[in-house]
């Protein structure tokens, strides 16, 4: 696609279309014809004016990684779940039927696999990577697989 609107409207529209480019009038005439030969090949060719962009949107809206792509157990998980949801370490232990020393076990093994600071940071992962929703209660934790 070829055209004058550098809105991110336009951009959206094309990239969702399935455009194999999308370059800006302004572009340099050598852009046009990296452009074509990168559609010939079946590759997409960004104007540099809106890969930016395109990246910015992207990481706003990319999930988190799932905590089993991070060697997170299925223990260690319902942890995450429970945390997620504003559980103290004695209701965790209390809910799980395990020690307080265990969980806290389990949430310093979280923060370092996640790489993550804190229990705020806990909790921000597991609503972005969809492990919690807005809603859930703590009883929805399913059982350790």
């Amino acid at each position: 696609m070829l055209t004058t609107y550098d809105t991110d409207e336009n951009l959206d529209l094309a990239l969702h279309a399935g455009v194999s480019g999308f370059l800006l009038k302004v572009s340099p005439p050598e852009h046009l014809f990296a452009a074509i030969r990168s559609a010939a090949r079946d590759d997409v060719l960004l104007d540099p004016a809106v890969t930016g962009r395109v990246v910015a949107a992207y990481r706003r809206t990319a999930p988190a990684p799932s905590p089993a792509a991070t060697g997170v157990t299925a223990r260690e998980e319902e942890v995450l779940r429970l945390v997620a949801h504003g559980l103290s370490n004695t209701e965790i232990a209390g809910t799980l039927s395990i020690t307080e020393a265990t969980v806290s076990t389990h949430i310093n093994r979280l923060l370092a696999k996640l790489a993550l600071r804190d229990r705020a940071q806990m909790v921000r992962h597991a609503y972005e990577s969809g492990l919690v929703r807005p809603g859930d209660s703590p009883d929805d934790v399913p059982p350790t697989r």
